[in-house]
């Protein structure tokens, strides 16, 4: 072998950009090629005339951004092994609920046990978090000069979650990979603790049920589904709660599953699933059930709650009542595009529940791990822009943040270089003070950004210290009309239907940061005017 057969190279099918592009990510050690994950919607770029496009291909987990071109793959080229944990082979055919999957679609590997390739490779797969099965996949390549070793993330997530275990840094500290390929899907964002997350939708849905509202959770067939609903049937807030929770279709499937796969789920998981079901009960409140046909027509004439694939006409459900919308922090704008064009009677809210770990365990992952060479991939540039520009791993690793169909070299040496890093996230401005106010400039090619529209959504911001630095982020037209009915409750202010400037559903008052904007009848604004009652009246 020569040198140049040694060379470490990652060739991106597909990156995680955005909702529509999957991750793919071909990996070159010397003349061999395996294939980390397909999650392309078409295997076109895979397609080979004359020979199989890699050697091997190794499946994280069962997500659909991961894994939906893995059935098309193999039918195209059923001699490619496929390997996956167990879990994730059993989760995999709910990727194709219309299609017959074949049963050795995948090898399995066991956990933490080093699986040989050929003479020169080996895979290890180690419990990732994120999801029942996730793995991060962990390639050893050995020549007579060194030991080569890739260290893939996949989607994972270091905290707890209500049905799969964190991945464990324990596990993995002192193994020392020359090349990381880690996800970034929320960029530098912090989030609360998951036992906070999961208190606070617990209680915006406790809320709802007792302001009379109907409650809709659009949500993936598999994974966030099932925390949610095991949620609702274990958390104090809901326990005896005479309320019905209905699941459609689809998501009830993927709910059968993990109930297949029961014994590979927590132990505190299994205790409870001892004691009364996991999911489907009629005995014990929460009431939980399959929504079938006969039942929808019914819906949201007594409060409860529905747990739907988001991919459904979902808004069919919500006929007749007050519904409440709940979505990812993450999908409110084009949710609230979609709801504009529909029904009064349907209001949307937020919630977040992370799957993936935030910026902290990232950046603790990477130190633990001590790469040479860093790839971001999964979550969309500007997130993934925000990590490369860190200044904690610009100084220590050699950064990288590849487009979609790009070839990343990975030379390996001593000698630490570092790629240039684009710029593109800072702005230099100016501050200007007088008696009365603070001024900040920015320059107007920030505006430019696609987060923009939300930061600047109402024109009003907040403003914190975070040690140091001064942190500003824009107030969204959602929570100034939180705010606003939280104060309307506690000094029982008046609201929009009683203000003049309110028609048409929308606020038509020129001072008022919702000008133009369609705003709910019960919400207020600090410059609120009453209607003028005529004297007859």
């Amino acid at each position: 072998m020569t040198l140049a057969q040694h060379q470490l190279s990652c060739y991106t099918y597909g990156v995680g950009h955005n909702s529509t592009e999957g991750v793919c990510l071909l990996i070159n050690f010397g003349k061999y090629r395996i294939l980390l994950d397909c999650g392309l919607t078409t295997i076109e770029p895979l397609l080979s005339i004359n020979q199989p496009p890699v050697d091997w291909v190794i499946c994280s987990h069962a997500h659909s951004d991961h894994a939906k071109g893995i059935l098309a793959l193999h039918r195209a080229y059923p001699e490619i092994p496929i390997y996956a944990s167990e879990v994730t082979a059993k989760l995999l055919p709910l990727n194709w609920l219309t299609a017959e999957v074949p049963p050795n679609l995948c090898q399995t590997l066991s956990w933490r046990s080093p699986w040989r390739l050929n003479e020169h490779l080996s895979v290890e797969l180690f419990p990732a978090g994120h999801l029942p099965g996730a793995a991060c996949i962990l390639l050893k390549y050995k020549t007579p000069i060194r030991t080569y070793k890739l260290f893939y993330t996949g989607d994972f997530c270091l905290s707890n979650l209500q049905l799969v275990e964190g991945l464990s840094l324990e596990n993995i500290r002192g193994i020392n990979p020359d090349v990381l390929i880690v996800e970034g899907t929320y960029g530098t964002s912090r989030h609360p603790h998951r036992r906070q997350q999961e208190k606070h939708l617990m209680e915006i849905l406790k809320q709802g049920i007792e302001s009379n509202q109907s409650i809709l959770l659009p949500v993936p067939l598999f994974g966030l589904a099932q925390e949610i609903l095991k949620l609702l049937r274990s958390h104090y807030l809901f326990t005896g709660k005479d309320i019905d929770i209905w699941v459609d279709e689809g998501v009830a499937i993927a709910c059968d599953r993990y109930l297949e796969i029961l014994s590979y789920l927590p132990s505190t998981v299994q205790n409870f699933a001892k004691h009364q079901p996991l999911f489907w009960d009629e005995r014990v409140c929460p009431r939980m059930g399959r929504l079938s046909p006969q039942k929808i027509p019914h819906l949201g004439k007594t409060p409860s709650i529905v747990v739907a694939d988001h991919q459904t006409d979902w808004v069919n459900y919500c006929h007749s009542g007050n519904w409440l919308i709940l979505v990812p922090e993450r999908h409110y704008s084009e949710e609230l595009a979609r709801l504009e064009q529909t029904r009064d009677n349907l209001k949307l809210d937020t919630y977040l529940l992370a799957e993936h770990s935030d910026s902290r365990n990232t950046t603790q992952l990477i130190h633990n791990l001590r790469p040479q060479h860093i790839i971001f991939v999964h979550g969309s540039p500007n997130y993934l822009a925000d990590l490369t520009s860190l200044e904690e791993l610009q100084n220590r690793y050699q950064l990288h943040s590849p487009a979609q169909n790009v070839l990343v070299e990975l030379p390996l040496g001593e000698k630490f270089i570092q790629p240039t890093i684009p710029r593109q996230n800072q702005y230099e401005g100016e501050l200007n003070e007088d008696n009365s106010q603070i001024t900040i400039t920015l320059p107007q090619q920030i505006s430019s950004d696609p987060r923009w529209s939300n930061f600047s959504d109402t024109g009003i911001i907040e403003a914190r210290w975070q040690g140091e630095e001064l942190l500003i982020r824009g107030v969204s037209q959602r929570e100034l009309i939180q705010q606003s009915n939280q104060g309307r409750k506690r000094t029982d202010i008046d609201c929009c239907n009683t203000c003049y400037y309110f028609r048409g559903q929308r606020c038509w008052n020129e001072a008022s940061p919702l000008y133009g904007f369609k705003v709910t009848a019960d919400g207020c604004c600090p410059v609120f005017e009453p209607k003028i009652e005529s004297p007859n009246s």
